[in-house]
């Protein structure tokens, strides 16, 4: 049967902007009739990638997702000595694998239309045929895409959260890992702020106004962060690593609870980690807790006998999971928690009992 790994977190986020719609203002959503701030799937799952537990912990399992594919391919076929002509062709060449291709623009290689998820071995696979080409090697067209695309390897990042290929639907890959928008538990509205900077240079003679003014939003909250994964696809995907897909278990555990979209973070300095994780694992049908935020905390806390955001949130969160146990049945054959305030669990534990999902295979055992 399938395993599943669920995670829910609570996560409270101070002053900031860290994720902006088209206006330049934190995006929101409406949830219950009621409104709220909101963390777009995309914006996690790109500062989950961001984070040292894949950069470092995962190097040389990190896909690359980009439209420079050429570029990269033409500037290393050039460093190794190869006519500008010669290599633009077999760069433009290896490139058009994985997507259709833009036209040229400033004399630069061209790019292609579909920003593709690239691989460490499919990178490698790149530069070998680019190699063959400009050495003259006769290679029929329909031969091409097997020397370089991949079904599953060993890119954790896109294991996890999957690719589509446009123009190759044979080399997508399904997402094992589902991250949902976070949203505040509560209503949150964005606020404005008006600032002002001064010319640093501006002589006492002259006017005594501000040398820049200007307008920015920004909102606060606990958000509420569910991601579920399944377990078996992440090894699928993986070619069966197991040993790599816990590796990444425990990275994805680290990850989602220290992450955090990087919108002007300068101008606001969030770094806010989870105050609390409930991790789940079993092989039930996965099911999130949002429910438990329909009706706002904020006009619950005396029914959550709380007068706090954060403990009214963990007491409708845990409520919510026992009412749809005692409906559904139990949701999770195991439960880890971590619990800040309560110092109750570790993440250190959180990320082990993620990684105990990847069991070993019955030839292992």
């Amino acid at each position: 049967m399938t395993v599943f790994v669920q995670f829910h977190l609570l996560v409270p986020y101070p002053p900031s902007n860290p994720n902006r719609d088209d206006q330049g203002r934190p995006k929101q959503a409406m949830f219950g009739g009621h409104p709220r701030l909101r963390l777009s799937s995309q914006s996690l799952k790109r500062a989950v990638r961001e984070t040292a537990y894949f950069m470092q912990d995962l190097a040389g399992h990190r896909g690359t997702r980009t439209k420079r594919i050429a570029e990269e391919v033409e500037r290393r076929l050039i460093g190794r000595g190869i006519p500008a002509e010669n290599a633009r062709a077999a760069a433009a060449k290896v490139a058009g694998l994985f997507s259709k291709l833009e036209a040229e623009k400033d004399g630069k290689a061209p790019l292609t239309t579909t920003l593709a998820f690239v691989s460490p071995e499919e990178w490698k696979a790149a530069h070998d045929l680019a190699d063959r080409l400009v050495a003259g090697e006769k290679i029929e067209d329909k031969e091409l895409k097997k020397l370089v695309m991949r079904r599953a390897d060993g890119a954790v990042d896109i294991a996890m959260f999957g690719r589509m290929l446009a123009d190759d639907p044979d080399f997508n890959r399904e997402a094992a890992v589902q991250v949902a928008h976070a949203f505040t538990t509560h209503r949150a509205l964005a606020e404005d702020d008006w600032y002002s900077a001064v010319d640093d240079l501006k002589t006492r003679e002259e006017d005594a106004g501000a040398g820049h003014i200007g307008e920015a939003g920004f909102g606060s909250g606990v958000y509420y962060l569910y991601a579920c994964v399944n377990v078996d696809l992440l090894v699928e995907n993986l070619a069966g690593d197991r040993a790599l897909a816990a590796k990444g278990m425990e990275a994805l555990a680290r990850a989602l609870a220290t992450a955090t979209p990087r919108g002007k973070q300068n101008s606001f300095a969030h770094h806010p980690l989870a105050r609390y994780i409930r991790a789940e694992r079993g092989s039930r049908q996965p099911r999130d807790l949002s429910g438990a935020f329909f009706h706002p905390v904020n006009l619950r806390l005396q029914e959550l006998k709380s007068n706090d955001l954060m403990r009214a949130s963990v007491a409708a969160l845990e409520e919510m999971a026992g009412k749809l146990d005692r409906a559904y049945g139990p949701a999770a054959e195991a439960v880890a928690v971590m619990d800040v305030d309560l110092e109750q669990g570790t993440l250190d534990e959180i990320a082990r009992f993620a990684a105990e999902a990847v069991t070993p295979a019955p030839a292992d055992a």
